[in-house]
C-alpha cells in the first residue's frame, strides 16, 4: 500500500529550499555593495546572472514541489480506491440457507394433502364436494373420517410452520444488528453495499417464512371449510334416502304361542 504520510517529509525540505533560494539574490547582492575590495584587482561578479540562475533554481523547485503534490494527490485517489475494493469480512449466507432450509422442510412435511395441485385435485374428487344419495352409511362415515384426519392435519401443520418461523427471530435479529453495525462502519463502497445485500436477502427470507406461514393456515381454513361444505351435502344425502322409505305398514304379529 502507498503510504502518503512518507512524501510530507521531502515535500517540506522542498519548500524550504525554495525559500531560501528566493532570499539568496538579495542577500548577496547586499553584500557585494559593502565589500570592499583587498587588492587592486577586482574579481567582477554578475549578481543578476547569479540571481537569475537562482530563481531559475527555484523555479524548478516548485516544479518538483507540484509534481510531489500531484504524487501525494494519486496516492490518496489509490488509497481511497483501495478502501472501495475491500470486501466485508461478515457473512450471514450460512445462516439464511438454514432458515430456508427448515422452512422448506416444515413445507414438504404437510400431511395427507401436501401442497401440490395433483394431490389437490383427486382430494377434493374422491373425497369433498358431491355425495351421491345412495352412498352407504359405511361410506360415509369413511368420508367423515377421512376428512377429520385431513383437517386436524392441515390446522398441525400450520402450528408447525408458526413455530418453525417464530424460532428465526432471536437468529434474524443477531445477523441485522451485526449487518447494520457492519454497514455503518464500512471502510468502502463495496462493504457498504454488500452489508446493505446481505440485509435484502435478510429480508426476503422473511418474507419467504411469511408467505409459508400464510399457506399453511389458509391451507388449514380452507380444509376446514371444505369438510364443512361435504358435511352438508352427506346430510342432505341421508335426508334423500330418509324421505324414499315407504311409509309403516301395519303386519299380523303372533305371540304367545300363537294367541
Amino acid at each position: 500500500m502507498i503510504r502518503v504520510a512518507a512524501i510530507n517529509p521531502i515535500h517540506s525540505r522542498l519548500r524550504a529550499m525554495s525559500h531560501i533560494a528566493a532570499t539568496l539574490p538579495v542577500l548577496l547582492s547586499v553584500s557585494v555593495m559593502t565589500t570592499r575590495p583587498a587588492h587592486a584587482q577586482i574579481a567582477v561578479f554578475d549578481a543578476s546572472n547569479f540571481a537569475e540562475n537562482v530563481m531559475t533554481a527555484a523555479r524548478e523547485l516548485q516544479q518538483v514541489d507540484n509534481e510531489i503534490q500531484m504524487l501525494t494527490n494519486q496516492a490518496t485517489m489509490l488509497v481511497n480506491q483501495a478502501r472501495n475494493l475491500t470486501s466485508l469480512p461478515l457473512t450471514t449466507l450460512t445462516q439464511l440457507e438454514s432458515s430456508v432450509q427448515q422452512t422448506e422442510n416444515l413445507v414438504s412435511q404437510a400431511q395427507n394433502i401436501a401442497f401440490n395441485v395433483q394431490q389437490i385435485e383427486q382430494a377434493f374428487t374422491s373425497t369433498y364436494g358431491s355425495v351421491p344419495s345412495t352412498a352407504s352409511t359405511a361410506t360415509l362415515v369413511a368420508g367423515a373420517q377421512t376428512r377429520w384426519e385431513n383437517s386436524v392435519g392441515g390446522f398441525e401443520d400450520s402450528l408447525k410452520m408458526q413455530a418453525g418461523v417464530v424460532s428465526n427471530i432471536p437468529s434474524d435479529a443477531s445477523a441485522m444488528t451485526s449487518l447494520v453495525s457492519a454497514s455503518q462502519s464500512a471502510t468502502g463502497a463495496l462493504q457498504a453495499a454488500q452489508a446493505g445485500n446481505q440485509l435484502l436477502a435478510l429480508q426476503s427470507r422473511q418474507l419467504s417464512d411469511l408467505i409459508a406461514v400464510t399457506s399453511a393456515k389458509g391451507r388449514a381454513d380452507a380444509l376446514a371449510q371444505a369438510d364443512t361444505a361435504t358435511t352438508e351435502a352427506e346430510s342432505q344425502a341421508l335426508y334423500s334416502q330418509f324421505s324414499t322409505l315407504s311409509g309403516y305398514v301395519p303386519e299380523t304379529v303372533t305371540m304367545f304361542n300363537g294367541n
